[in-house]
C-alpha cells in the first residue's frame, strides 16, 4: 500500500518483547532438559561411584593396619565410639578397629583431612593408642600440584616415615629428623607435607581420648 503522498506504508514495529520471551522460554527449556540429564546420569552412576569408594577405603584400611585378619567399624558419637549407634549411621564419622588372626588388637584406622596448597587433602592412618604410635599412612584424595605437592602420595620414602612414628608429629627439614616424632618434609612441597602432619595431629587431638578408651574397653 501507498499513502497519500505515494510512499509505501511504514513497516510494522518488530515484536521485540515477544521474541525475548520466546528466547528466554527456549533457553529455560534447554536448561531444564540439561539439568534432568545430569540428574539422571548422576543417579545412574552413583552406586558404582560409592562401590568404588568403598573398595578403595577397604584397601586403604588393610594397608595402614598391616593386613588385619578382620576389622570392626565403630562410630563416633559425642566423645565416645560405639559399634551400634542409634539413628542414621550415614552421617556419623567412622573409625576402624583391626584385629590379628588370634583376635588381639592391632590398632585403629582413622580418616583425617585438612586444607592443603590446592584443596583439601584426605588421608587415612593406622594408630595404636597404647604407644601413641602410627602404623601407616595413605592419602585418599588430593589435588596438590603435580610433580610437587602430589609427592605426599607418590613419594614412598615420605609415606614410609609415618610407619612407627610417634604422635604428636613434628615436621622437620629433610635429614634433620632426631626423634620418633619427627617427619622429614618433602623439599619443594613443605605446605603439602605439613598438611598431612597437621591432619593427623588434629584428628588425634580430637579423637585420641575416645580411641584410647575404646581400646581399653576391648582389651583383655
Amino acid at each position: 500500500m501507498t499513502d497519500a503522498h505515494g510512499h509505501g506504508a511504514p513497516a510494522a514495529p518488530a515484536k521485540t518483547g515477544s521474541s525475548a520471551r520466546q528466547l528466554i522460554q527456549t533457553l529455560g527449556g534447554l536448561g531444564l532438559v540439561a539439568g534432568l540429564i545430569i540428574v539422571v546420569a548422576y543417579s545412574a552412576t552413583l552406586p558404582r561411584i560409592e562401590a568404588n569408594r568403598a573398595r578403595v577405603l577397604a584397601g586403604a584400611i588393610t594397608e595402614v593396619l598391616g593386613s588385619p585378619a578382620r576389622y570392626d567399624t565403630l562410630y563416633v558419637v559425642g566423645d565416645s565410639l560405639t559399634a551400634s549407634p542409634a539413628g542414621d549411621r550415614s552421617t556419623l564419622e567412622t573409625v576402624y578397629l583391626g584385629y590379628r588372626a588370634d583376635s588381639t588388637i592391632i590398632g585403629f584406622a582413622v580418616v583425617g583431612a585438612d586444607p592443603g596448597f590446592a584443596d583439601v587433602v584426605r588421608l587415612i592412618f593406622g594408630y595404636d593408642p597404647r604407644e601413641s604410635r602410627l602404623l601407616g599412612m595413605k592419602v585418599l584424595e588430593e589435588k596438590e600440584t603435580p610433580g610437587l605437592g602430589d609427592k605426599i602420595e607418590k613419594n614412598k620414602d615420605f609415606v614410609a616415615e609415618f610407619t612407627g612414628a610417634t604422635a604428636p608429629l613434628k615436621g622437620v627439614k629433610k635429614g634433620q629428623s632426631k626423634s620418633p616424632n619427627d617427619v622429614d618434609m618433602i623439599t619443594g612441597a613443605t605446605i603439602s607435607s605439613r598438611t598431612v602432619i597437621r591432619a593427623i595431629n588434629k584428628t588425634l587431638e580430637r579423637l585420641g581420648p575416645a580411641l584410647a578408651a575404646a581400646l581399653q574397653e576391648r582389651s583383655p
